[in-house]
């Protein structure tokens, strides 16, 4: 900023520009400048020549000489108001110094103001570049995470598609299994039947032979007479245990069915027992429904005849666990049935007591018989296929005692084997198992 003040002394006349506004032409012909810097602003003064001065004083000298005699007193007066107009002008010129500070302040607080609005502006600046390019870099990492996403769903969907072809080459395969399993059943079961008449008559030879006289003779006669159930039976005066023959309910079809008439005061009718793994187990639902094995050694009674027993009158179940390490322990459920073959053979079951667990290893409430032809679980799996056997096995459940039968060594982990959740585990296939079924008044 320029702040230009045009002084004349002694010449009586006294000029001055102001700030940005104030100006007047001034003749600068025969006048000699000086200039003066105070602070941000500099002053210009131009003063005239010494020999114009002197003309000029020499003329009012000599006017006031010639007119001394005259006018002397004319002369002081206009000396007097030159004198004020020359303090008035200081004055002025005072003011106008004061003025031109305070606008100096003002400008540099302005300036200060100005400086500080561009450091914020520039912070921001600078902070919104630091965002953008934020900005840019997480644009640059959730594209490379799209791809990433991208790679690793074609690679799930390859697995997927690999899975597929290679369960459906299993199925083939286990269909073809199944299909040769049931031929060599089929011819087996022929074989068993042989083998047990047999052995039943054998064994009828020699009752007969050692105890003519005795009252248990009556077993070497049951072909001639049946039983509703081993309670019957026991309650007739038979109280050994052994093969008995038990009537159908409501028909006259006969059954042959082992007798427990020593555990826990008899009259047991054995409707389930493994013991060396010398019966298939993986069966379909005919040969469930109607039973299959020897009674003499492993067999299942038959779903069938089991529910229209059980819906007759209350029974208690009581299952008898054997482990590889010599140790024993049992479930006793106080209300037991089957409820029809309409209902899937559906379990039902009250009143847990017992060693083999505080909890049922039987899942409840009642489920649905599954064979490995008739899937009848609760699990988009086929627990029958997979685990083996038939059983009531809810969503693959904590029990089976149908399951593969594992010798000593080789019966841990094996979780399609014969197990007991709450007693061994699910890795545990047991030595051996009997289910046995008695009226509750018994």
């Amino acid at each position: 900023m320029q702040l230009t003040v045009y002084f004349f002394w002694g010449c009586g006349v006294f000029l001055a520009s102001g700030y940005n506004s104030f100006s007047k032409s001034v003749e600068t012909i025969g006048k000699k400048q000086y200039q003066v810097q105070h602070g941000s602003c500099s002053y210009t003064f131009l003063l005239p020549e010494a020999d114009n001065c002197r003309s000029a004083a020499s003329y009012v000298s000599n006017a006031v000489q010639r007119d001394a005699p005259l006018d002397y007193d004319d002369s002081v007066q206009r000396l007097q108001l030159l004198e004020n107009i020359m303090e008035n002008n200081t004055q002025w010129l005072m003011k106008v110094l004061n003025q031109t500070t305070r606008l100096e302040l003002q400008l540099l607080e302005h300036s200060l103001s100005t400086n500080k609005l561009e450091r914020q502006i520039s912070d921001q600046t600078n902070e919104i570049t630091k965002l953008q390019e934020k900005n840019s870099f997480l644009e640059k990492r959730v594209l490379e995470m799209e791809d990433k996403h991208t790679l690793q769903l074609k690679s799930i969907k390859d697995e997927k598609d690999q899975l597929q072809v290679l369960v459906a080459r299993q199925n083939s395969i286990i269909e073809e299994l199944e299909k040769q399993l049931v031929t060599a059943t089929v011819n087996n079961s022929v074989l068993q039947k042989q083998q047990h008449d047999l052995m039943e008559t054998v064994h009828n030879l020699l009752t007969m032979i050692s105890t003519p006289n005795s009252k248990n003779n009556f077993i070497a006669k049951e072909e001639q007479i049946s039983f509703k159930d081993c309670a019957e039976a026991f309650k007739s005066g038979l109280t050994t245990s052994g093969i008995y023959t038990l009537t159908v309910p409501n028909t006259v079809q006969e059954k042959k069915a082992y007798c427990d008439m020593e555990t826990g005061g008899g009259g047991w009718t054995v409707i389930q027992r493994r013991e060396d793994g010398s019966v298939d187990f993986h069966r379909t639902w005919r040969e469930y429904k109607m039973g299959f094995g020897d009674p003499a050694g492993e067999y299942w009674l038959g779903n069938e005849f089991v529910s229209q027993l059980t819906n007759q009158k209350r029974y208690v179940l009581k299952i008898h666990l054997k482990d590889w390490e010599g140790n024993e322990a049992y479930s006793l459920y106080d209300h037991f049935s089957l409820a029809s073959e309409e209902l899937k053979y559906r379990i039902y079951l009250k009143g847990l007591t017992g060693t083999a667990g505080k909890i049922s290893s039987i899942s409840q409430p009642g489920n649905d018989f599954s064979t490995k032809d008739a899937d009848n679980d609760k699990c988009i799996c086929k627990c029958s296929q997979m685990l083996t056997g038939g059983w009531w096995f809810d969503a693959c459940g904590p029990s089976n005692l149908n399951g593969m039968y594992y010798p000593l060594r080789q019966n841990n982990n094996k979780f399609n084997g014969i197990k007991w959740y709450y007693w061994k585990g699910s890795g545990y296939s047991l030595k051996a198992t009997t289910m046995m079924i008695r009226p509750a008044d018994f």
